[in-house]
């Protein structure tokens, strides 16, 4: 029988059994690396749900997943195009739970000038007016949106969260982009500036 008053006699550090502390201090860390995005994930599941109460439902969901996972990306730009991806599952798991039919796939034309007209400063986009015209998108173009404009994903992390082609983001959001300024100007409001080219 062995000795558990003197650490070390008849047990190796490799068998002993991890501490308490040291899965508090594990979990502690995963939640302060998954709290430095929730402003951007609550963002992006409202531009998906267009509701506030559902927008918290899917980012306590989504936190969920993420602690509860195995294993996490550890390469930063990865995790979070992780994070984004766990939320549009979960969106698209409650949407089917409930039976609603939801389309975030849109069809595009390669030949579209990609990113026409869009000067992409975030920093001159007036916020109210943009959540009205967003309300009036697609889920298809209210997604690829809030990913890259709202969220502040690179086309490449958003590549990752939808599990498609670089250059597919790239004409999903030109499109998206378009038909923003559309709903904007149809609501005779001042649309945002277009710029002749990116420099």
């Amino acid at each position: 029988m062995l000795d558990n008053g003197a650490p070390g006699e008849g047990t190796s550090p490799a068998s002993a059994p991890p501490s308490s502390g040291g899965c508090r201090r594990g979990r502690m860390v995963l939640q302060e690396r998954i709290e430095g995005y929730l402003d951007r994930l609550y963002g992006f599941a409202y531009a998906l749900t267009q509701d506030s109460d559902e927008s918290r439902d899917l980012v306590q969901d989504c936190a969920v997943r993420a602690l509860g996972a195995a294993r996490a990306p550890h390469d930063e730009p990865a995790y979070r195009a992780w994070l984004f991806r766990i939320m549009r599952n979960a969106f698209i798991d409650k949407c089917r739970r409930a039976g609603v039919e939801v389309s975030l796939d849109v069809e595009f034309d390669e030949t579209d000038d990609v990113d026409a007209g869009w000067c992409g400063d975030g920093r001159i986009i007036d916020v109210l007016t943009v959540r009205f015209a967003v309300a009036r998108l697609s889920s298809a173009h209210r997604e690829i949106i809030a990913l890259v404009d709202f969220a502040g994903l690179s086309y490449q992390e958003a590549a990752d969260v939808l599990g498609v082609a670089q250059g597919t983001i790239m004409s999903r959001l030109s499109r998206a982009r378009q038909a923003l300024l559309a709903a904007m100007e149809a609501d005779n409001v001042t649309p945002i500036s277009r710029a002749r080219g990116r420099g």
